[in-house]
Protein backbone atom coordinates (compact mmCIF):
# COMPACT_ATOMS: atom_id res chain seq x y z
CA UNK A 1 0.00 0.00 0.00
CA UNK A 2 1.19 3.63 -0.79
CA UNK A 3 2.09 5.67 2.19
CA UNK A 4 0.42 8.98 1.93
CA UNK A 5 1.43 11.39 4.33
CA UNK A 6 -0.85 13.50 6.06
CA UNK A 7 -1.45 15.11 9.91
CA UNK A 8 2.02 15.72 12.39
CA UNK A 9 4.29 13.70 10.51
CA UNK A 10 3.74 15.95 7.28
CA UNK A 11 7.20 17.55 6.12
CA UNK A 12 7.26 18.31 2.18
CA UNK A 13 11.13 19.11 2.44
CA UNK A 14 12.29 15.89 4.49
CA UNK A 15 14.93 13.85 2.61
CA UNK A 16 14.58 10.70 2.29
CA UNK A 17 16.66 8.01 4.59
CA UNK A 18 19.62 7.29 2.21
CA UNK A 19 21.01 3.64 1.39
CA UNK A 20 22.68 1.97 4.40
CA UNK A 21 26.23 0.72 3.30
CA UNK A 22 24.89 -2.62 5.33
CA UNK A 23 21.76 -2.91 2.32
CA UNK A 24 24.26 -4.07 -0.65
CA UNK A 25 21.77 -4.77 -3.13
CA UNK A 26 20.13 -1.15 -2.55
CA UNK A 27 17.10 -3.22 -1.23
CA UNK A 28 15.43 -0.11 0.73
CA UNK A 29 14.55 0.94 -3.15
CA UNK A 30 11.63 -1.41 -2.50
CA UNK A 31 9.91 1.48 -0.65
CA UNK A 32 8.11 4.31 -2.07
CA UNK A 33 9.29 8.05 -1.97
CA UNK A 34 7.22 8.87 0.60
CA UNK A 35 8.03 5.90 2.66
CA UNK A 36 12.06 7.05 2.47
CA UNK A 37 10.96 9.97 3.35
CA UNK A 38 8.92 8.94 6.53
CA UNK A 39 11.70 6.71 7.14
CA UNK A 40 14.56 9.55 6.89
CA UNK A 41 12.77 11.17 9.71
CA UNK A 42 12.44 8.06 12.14
CA UNK A 43 16.16 7.60 11.79
CA UNK A 44 16.77 11.21 12.61
CA UNK A 45 15.26 10.39 15.67
CA UNK A 46 16.73 7.55 16.43
CA UNK A 47 20.06 8.78 16.10
CA UNK A 48 19.65 12.02 17.81
CA UNK A 49 17.39 11.15 20.41
CA UNK A 50 17.77 6.79 21.42
CA UNK A 51 21.14 6.27 20.69
CA UNK A 52 23.06 8.71 22.67
CA UNK A 53 21.53 6.97 25.62
CA UNK A 54 20.90 3.44 24.32
CA UNK A 55 24.27 2.00 26.33
CA UNK A 56 22.97 4.49 29.56
CA UNK A 57 19.43 2.57 29.97
CA UNK A 58 20.60 -0.40 28.78
CA UNK A 59 23.11 -0.55 32.04
CA UNK A 60 20.97 0.89 34.08
CA UNK A 61 18.45 -2.09 32.97
CA UNK A 62 15.86 0.28 32.57
CA UNK A 63 13.17 0.84 29.69
CA UNK A 64 12.98 4.43 27.94
CA UNK A 65 9.37 5.17 28.77
CA UNK A 66 10.00 8.99 28.22
CA UNK A 67 9.85 8.05 24.00
CA UNK A 68 6.58 7.26 24.08
CA UNK A 69 5.37 10.94 23.35
CA UNK A 70 8.12 10.99 20.38
CA UNK A 71 6.59 7.29 19.27
CA UNK A 72 3.30 8.39 18.82
CA UNK A 73 3.90 12.05 16.84
CA UNK A 74 6.00 10.08 14.01
CA UNK A 75 2.78 7.74 13.74
CA UNK A 76 5.27 4.62 15.11
CA UNK A 77 2.24 3.19 17.53
CA UNK A 78 -0.38 0.94 15.48
CA UNK A 79 1.00 1.70 11.99
CA UNK A 80 -0.33 -1.18 11.03
CA UNK A 81 -3.34 -0.86 12.21
CA UNK A 82 -5.86 1.11 10.21
CA UNK A 83 -8.25 2.83 12.16
CA UNK A 84 -5.33 4.44 14.14
CA UNK A 85 -2.43 4.70 11.55
CA UNK A 86 -1.70 8.25 10.98
CA UNK A 87 -0.92 7.30 7.20
CA UNK A 88 -1.25 4.54 4.84
CA UNK A 89 1.66 2.44 4.79
CA UNK A 90 2.87 -1.04 3.72
CA UNK A 91 4.29 -3.72 5.88
CA UNK A 92 7.15 -3.55 3.98
CA UNK A 93 7.83 0.10 5.45
CA UNK A 94 7.04 -1.06 9.06
CA UNK A 95 9.58 -4.18 8.48
CA UNK A 96 11.97 -1.43 8.07
CA UNK A 97 10.97 0.74 10.75
CA UNK A 98 11.78 -1.89 12.69
CA UNK A 99 15.49 -2.45 11.41
CA UNK A 100 16.21 1.17 11.71
CA UNK A 101 15.00 1.02 15.69
CA UNK A 102 17.18 -1.82 16.12
CA UNK A 103 20.07 -0.93 14.41
CA UNK A 104 20.36 1.73 17.09
CA UNK A 105 18.95 -0.23 20.05
CA UNK A 106 17.74 -3.60 20.31
CA UNK A 107 15.83 -2.83 23.49
CA UNK A 108 14.29 -0.10 22.62
CA UNK A 109 12.80 -2.02 19.29
CA UNK A 110 11.54 -4.99 21.73
CA UNK A 111 9.99 -2.66 24.24
CA UNK A 112 7.95 -0.57 21.40
CA UNK A 113 7.16 -4.01 19.86
CA UNK A 114 5.09 -5.24 22.91
CA UNK A 115 3.09 -2.11 23.07
CA UNK A 116 2.75 -1.96 19.47
CA UNK A 117 3.05 -4.98 17.63
CA UNK A 118 1.70 -7.38 20.52
CA UNK A 119 -0.86 -5.83 22.83
CA UNK A 120 -2.20 -3.11 20.50
CA UNK A 121 -2.40 -6.21 17.64
CA UNK A 122 -4.41 -8.74 19.68
CA UNK A 123 -6.96 -5.80 20.35
CA UNK A 124 -6.89 -4.97 16.71
CA UNK A 125 -7.29 -9.23 15.94
CA UNK A 126 -9.44 -10.37 18.89
CA UNK A 127 -11.59 -7.00 20.17
CA UNK A 128 -14.88 -6.41 18.90
CA UNK A 129 -15.72 -2.70 17.20
CA UNK A 130 -15.89 -1.07 20.60
CA UNK A 131 -13.40 -2.58 22.46
CA UNK A 132 -11.23 -1.25 19.44
CA UNK A 133 -13.00 2.11 19.40
CA UNK A 134 -12.15 2.41 23.60
CA UNK A 135 -8.65 1.25 23.69
CA UNK A 136 -6.81 1.21 20.46
CA UNK A 137 -6.95 5.25 20.06
CA UNK A 138 -5.03 6.43 23.40
CA UNK A 139 -2.84 3.84 22.63
CA UNK A 140 -1.83 4.90 19.63
CA UNK A 141 -1.72 8.54 21.38
CA UNK A 142 1.45 6.84 23.61
CA UNK A 143 -1.51 7.98 27.12
CA UNK A 144 -1.42 4.09 27.44
CA UNK A 145 1.12 1.55 27.88
CA UNK A 146 0.31 -2.02 26.82
CA UNK A 147 1.55 -5.70 27.86
CA UNK A 148 0.98 -8.91 26.47
CA UNK A 149 1.01 -12.01 28.73
CA UNK A 150 1.34 -15.16 27.28
CA UNK A 151 3.99 -17.27 28.55
CA UNK A 152 3.95 -18.56 31.85
CA UNK A 153 6.83 -20.06 34.54
CA UNK A 154 6.23 -24.15 33.05
CA UNK A 155 4.57 -22.88 29.62
CA UNK A 156 6.74 -21.50 26.83
CA UNK A 157 7.26 -23.54 23.64
CA UNK A 158 3.57 -25.65 24.27
CA UNK A 159 1.42 -22.38 25.42
CA UNK A 160 -1.39 -23.77 22.62
CA UNK A 161 -2.40 -26.51 25.38
CA UNK A 162 0.34 -26.24 28.31
CA UNK A 163 -1.47 -22.91 29.38
CA UNK A 164 -2.34 -23.17 33.48
CA UNK A 165 -3.71 -19.65 33.72
CA UNK A 166 -7.12 -20.25 34.05
CA UNK A 167 -10.58 -17.70 33.70
CA UNK A 168 -14.08 -19.14 34.96
CA UNK A 169 -16.86 -17.24 34.10
CA UNK A 170 -19.57 -16.91 36.88
CA UNK A 171 -22.22 -14.27 37.39
CA UNK A 172 -20.90 -11.34 39.48
CA UNK A 173 -22.83 -9.91 42.56
CA UNK A 174 -24.70 -6.98 40.83
CA UNK A 175 -25.86 -9.72 37.79
CA UNK A 176 -23.90 -9.10 35.10
CA UNK A 177 -21.24 -11.83 33.48
CA UNK A 178 -17.38 -11.61 34.98
CA UNK A 179 -14.26 -13.39 35.16
CA UNK A 180 -11.95 -14.72 37.36
CA UNK A 181 -8.57 -15.10 36.21
CA UNK A 182 -6.00 -17.14 38.11
CA UNK A 183 -2.00 -17.94 37.24
CA UNK A 184 0.95 -17.09 36.66
CA UNK A 185 3.10 -15.13 34.14
CA UNK A 186 6.98 -15.14 33.12
CA UNK A 187 9.03 -12.44 30.71
CA UNK A 188 6.28 -10.74 30.19
CA UNK A 189 7.57 -6.92 28.54
CA UNK A 190 6.41 -4.01 30.10
CA UNK A 191 4.02 -5.16 32.93
CA UNK A 192 5.66 -3.30 35.33
CA UNK A 193 4.90 -0.11 34.44
CA UNK A 194 1.98 -1.43 31.89
CA UNK A 195 -1.71 0.90 32.01
CA UNK A 196 -3.61 -2.81 30.67
CA UNK A 197 -2.17 -6.17 30.06
CA UNK A 198 -3.84 -8.44 27.62
CA UNK A 199 -3.54 -11.79 29.61
CA UNK A 200 -4.06 -15.39 27.89
CA UNK A 201 -5.87 -17.57 29.90
CA UNK A 202 -7.79 -20.56 29.40
CA UNK A 203 -11.29 -21.11 29.74
CA UNK A 204 -12.54 -24.13 32.35
CA UNK A 205 -15.86 -24.64 30.54
CA UNK A 206 -14.02 -25.05 26.87
CA UNK A 207 -10.76 -26.11 28.03
CA UNK A 208 -9.67 -22.83 24.98
CA UNK A 209 -7.82 -19.78 25.28
CA UNK A 210 -9.37 -16.38 25.65
CA UNK A 211 -7.70 -13.33 25.94
CA UNK A 212 -8.49 -10.29 28.67
CA UNK A 213 -7.82 -6.38 28.90
CA UNK A 214 -6.89 -6.57 32.21
CA UNK A 215 -5.78 -2.79 33.58
CA UNK A 216 -3.13 -3.68 36.13
CA UNK A 217 -4.59 -2.09 38.92
CA UNK A 218 -7.18 -4.41 39.04
CA UNK A 219 -6.61 -6.21 42.68
CA UNK A 220 -5.07 -9.46 42.68
CA UNK A 221 -2.74 -8.25 39.83
CA UNK A 222 1.24 -7.94 40.52
CA UNK A 223 3.88 -7.62 39.02
CA UNK A 224 7.48 -7.75 39.96
CA UNK A 225 10.24 -7.46 36.96
CA UNK A 226 12.93 -9.49 36.48
CA UNK A 227 15.99 -8.54 37.67
CA UNK A 228 20.34 -9.87 36.36
CA UNK A 229 19.43 -9.98 33.48
CA UNK A 230 22.42 -10.07 30.87
CA UNK A 231 20.01 -9.62 27.41
CA UNK A 232 17.66 -6.76 26.39
CA UNK A 233 18.48 -5.49 29.90
CA UNK A 234 16.52 -2.24 28.47
CA UNK A 235 13.26 -4.23 28.52
CA UNK A 236 11.70 -4.22 31.45
CA UNK A 237 10.54 -8.21 31.31
CA UNK A 238 8.46 -9.07 34.58
CA UNK A 239 6.62 -11.88 36.30
CA UNK A 240 3.14 -11.24 36.62
CA UNK A 241 0.60 -13.31 39.61
CA UNK A 242 -2.97 -13.17 39.26
CA UNK A 243 -5.10 -14.16 42.16
CA UNK A 244 -8.65 -13.96 41.71
CA UNK A 245 -8.58 -11.30 39.36
CA UNK A 246 -11.88 -10.14 38.68
CA UNK A 247 -12.81 -8.88 34.92
CA UNK A 248 -16.24 -8.13 33.69
CA UNK A 249 -17.35 -9.38 30.32
CA UNK A 250 -16.71 -6.58 28.22
CA UNK A 251 -13.07 -6.61 29.20
CA UNK A 252 -13.20 -10.16 27.26
CA UNK A 253 -11.73 -10.10 23.55
CA UNK A 254 -14.73 -10.77 21.74
CA UNK A 255 -13.08 -12.22 18.50
CA UNK A 256 -10.84 -14.70 20.28
CA UNK A 257 -12.28 -18.24 20.59
CA UNK A 258 -9.41 -20.19 20.50
CA UNK A 259 -5.48 -20.26 19.96
CA UNK A 260 -6.00 -20.02 16.16
CA UNK A 261 -6.95 -16.28 16.72
CA UNK A 262 -3.85 -15.62 18.73
CA UNK A 263 -1.82 -17.49 16.55
CA UNK A 264 -3.25 -14.34 13.70
CA UNK A 265 -1.34 -11.95 15.99
CA UNK A 266 1.77 -13.65 16.54
CA UNK A 267 2.25 -14.48 12.80
CA UNK A 268 2.07 -10.47 12.03
CA UNK A 269 4.93 -10.04 14.92
CA UNK A 270 6.97 -12.66 13.99
CA UNK A 271 8.11 -11.55 10.61
CA UNK A 272 8.93 -7.72 12.39
CA UNK A 273 11.05 -9.86 15.09
CA UNK A 274 12.65 -11.11 12.16
CA UNK A 275 13.38 -7.06 10.51
CA UNK A 276 14.20 -6.46 14.33
CA UNK A 277 17.32 -8.94 14.37
CA UNK A 278 18.27 -7.85 10.57
CA UNK A 279 18.86 -4.58 12.64
CA UNK A 280 20.63 -5.64 15.19
CA UNK A 281 23.61 -7.07 13.28
CA UNK A 282 23.55 -4.00 11.16
CA UNK A 283 23.76 -2.00 13.98
CA UNK A 284 26.93 -4.39 14.93
CA UNK A 285 28.40 -4.93 11.40
CA UNK A 286 28.38 -0.78 11.42
CA UNK A 287 30.17 -0.46 14.32
CA UNK A 288 32.75 -3.36 13.66
CA UNK A 289 33.53 -1.71 10.02
CA UNK A 290 34.12 1.60 12.01
CA UNK A 291 36.67 -0.52 14.60
CA UNK A 292 38.31 -2.03 11.95
CA UNK A 293 39.02 1.34 9.83
CA UNK A 294 40.40 2.65 13.02
CA UNK A 295 41.85 0.29 14.71
CA UNK A 296 45.60 0.05 14.20
CA UNK A 297 47.92 -3.41 14.77
CA UNK A 298 51.35 -3.89 13.47
CA UNK A 299 51.44 -0.49 11.83
CA UNK A 300 48.27 -0.35 9.80
CA UNK A 301 44.46 -0.40 10.12
CA UNK A 302 43.44 -4.03 11.11
CA UNK A 303 40.69 -3.21 7.75
CA UNK A 304 44.00 -4.14 6.14
CA UNK A 305 44.20 -7.99 7.10
CA UNK A 306 42.39 -10.46 4.99
CA UNK A 307 40.86 -12.17 8.05
CA UNK A 308 39.10 -9.11 9.58
CA UNK A 309 38.10 -8.33 5.53
CA UNK A 310 36.62 -12.54 5.68
CA UNK A 311 34.84 -11.86 8.67
CA UNK A 312 33.28 -8.65 7.58
CA UNK A 313 32.24 -9.90 4.18
CA UNK A 314 30.77 -13.16 5.70
CA UNK A 315 28.68 -10.55 8.39
CA UNK A 316 27.59 -8.47 5.32
CA UNK A 317 26.67 -11.58 3.36
CA UNK A 318 24.51 -12.94 6.55
CA UNK A 319 22.91 -9.93 5.93
CA UNK A 320 22.42 -9.36 2.39
CA UNK A 321 20.30 -12.64 2.52
CA UNK A 322 18.54 -11.85 5.48
CA UNK A 323 17.31 -8.37 4.01
CA UNK A 324 15.87 -10.07 1.12
CA UNK A 325 14.20 -12.88 3.06
CA UNK A 326 12.62 -10.12 4.96
CA UNK A 327 11.73 -7.96 2.26
CA UNK A 328 10.13 -10.50 0.43
CA UNK A 329 8.18 -12.07 3.65
CA UNK A 330 6.49 -8.92 4.06
CA UNK A 331 5.60 -8.34 0.67
CA UNK A 332 3.70 -11.29 0.90
CA UNK A 333 1.96 -10.23 4.11
CA UNK A 334 1.57 -7.02 2.26
CA UNK A 335 -0.20 -9.30 -0.31
CA UNK A 336 -2.27 -11.33 2.27
CA UNK A 337 -0.36 -14.06 1.37
CA UNK A 338 2.26 -14.88 4.32
CA UNK A 339 1.35 -17.89 6.07
CA UNK A 340 2.73 -19.21 9.25
CA UNK A 341 5.71 -20.78 7.82
CA UNK A 342 6.97 -18.36 6.04
CA UNK A 343 6.63 -15.68 9.35
CA UNK A 344 8.43 -19.07 10.71
CA UNK A 345 11.55 -19.16 8.26
CA UNK A 346 12.03 -15.71 8.66
CA UNK A 347 12.08 -15.53 12.12
CA UNK A 348 14.18 -18.93 12.90
CA UNK A 349 16.73 -17.95 9.39
CA UNK A 350 17.45 -14.27 10.04
CA UNK A 351 18.22 -14.84 14.07
CA UNK A 352 20.66 -17.79 13.75
CA UNK A 353 22.11 -15.60 10.54
CA UNK A 354 22.04 -12.42 12.89
CA UNK A 355 23.75 -14.30 15.97
CA UNK A 356 26.45 -15.83 13.97
CA UNK A 357 27.48 -12.20 12.32
CA UNK A 358 27.32 -10.47 15.67
CA UNK A 359 29.58 -12.47 16.75
CA UNK A 360 31.89 -12.31 14.12
CA UNK A 361 31.63 -8.27 14.53
CA UNK A 362 32.37 -8.47 18.36
CA UNK A 363 36.00 -10.87 17.41
CA UNK A 364 36.95 -8.31 14.84
CA UNK A 365 37.25 -5.67 17.87
CA UNK A 366 39.17 -8.41 20.18
CA UNK A 367 39.19 -7.51 23.71
CA UNK A 368 37.44 -3.91 23.54
CA UNK A 369 34.21 -5.79 21.96
CA UNK A 370 33.10 -6.77 25.41
CA UNK A 371 32.91 -3.00 26.38
CA UNK A 372 29.50 -1.04 25.49
CA UNK A 373 32.10 1.74 24.42
CA UNK A 374 32.35 0.45 20.82
CA UNK A 375 28.95 -0.63 19.41
CA UNK A 376 28.89 -4.36 19.40
CA UNK A 377 28.56 -5.80 22.67
CA UNK A 378 25.42 -4.78 23.55
CA UNK A 379 24.16 -5.99 20.20
CA UNK A 380 26.02 -9.05 21.15
CA UNK A 381 24.50 -9.71 24.30
CA UNK A 382 21.02 -8.76 22.85
CA UNK A 383 21.26 -11.38 19.87
CA UNK A 384 20.83 -13.95 22.50
CA UNK A 385 17.18 -13.05 23.68
CA UNK A 386 15.67 -12.27 20.07
CA UNK A 387 16.98 -15.86 19.08
CA UNK A 388 15.10 -16.86 21.94
CA UNK A 389 11.56 -14.78 21.89
CA UNK A 390 8.53 -14.88 19.18
CA UNK A 391 8.93 -18.87 19.35
CA UNK A 392 12.31 -20.88 19.48
CA UNK A 393 14.79 -21.13 16.54
CA UNK A 394 13.65 -24.90 16.99
CA UNK A 395 10.02 -24.51 17.45
CA UNK A 396 9.94 -22.20 14.14
CA UNK A 397 11.73 -24.80 12.44
CA UNK A 398 9.66 -27.23 13.25
CA UNK A 399 6.69 -25.16 12.15
CA UNK A 400 8.55 -24.87 8.82
CA UNK A 401 8.94 -28.79 8.93
CA UNK A 402 5.64 -29.23 9.49
CA UNK A 403 4.82 -27.03 6.01
CA UNK A 404 7.57 -29.29 4.27
CA UNK A 405 6.36 -32.59 5.52
CA UNK A 406 2.22 -32.47 6.52
CA UNK A 407 3.71 -34.15 9.77
CA UNK A 408 3.25 -32.24 13.22
CA UNK A 409 6.77 -33.07 14.99
CA UNK A 410 5.45 -31.47 18.43
CA UNK A 411 2.28 -31.57 20.32
CA UNK A 412 -0.85 -29.15 19.81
Amino acid sequence: MALTLSGPTERADAPPATRLDADFYDLQSALTDAERAQLGRIRAFLENEVAPRADEFWERAESPRHLFPRFAELGMLGAGIPEVAQYDNSALYRGWVALEISRVDASTATFMGVHSGLAMNAIWVGGSDEQRAQWLPPMARGELVGAFALTEPLSGSDTARGLQTTATRRVGTDGTDEWVIDGAKRWIGSAGFSDITVVWARDTADDEMKGFIVPTSTPGYSAIKIERKQSLRAVENADITLSGVVVPESLRLQRIASFTEVAIVLRLTRAEVAWQALGNGIGAYEAAVRYAGSREQFGKPIASFQLVQHKLATALSNITACLALCTRVSQLQDEGAQTDAQSAMAKAFVSARMRESVALCREVMGGNGITLDYGAARAFCDAEAIYTFEGTHDMNTLIVGREITGIQAFTS
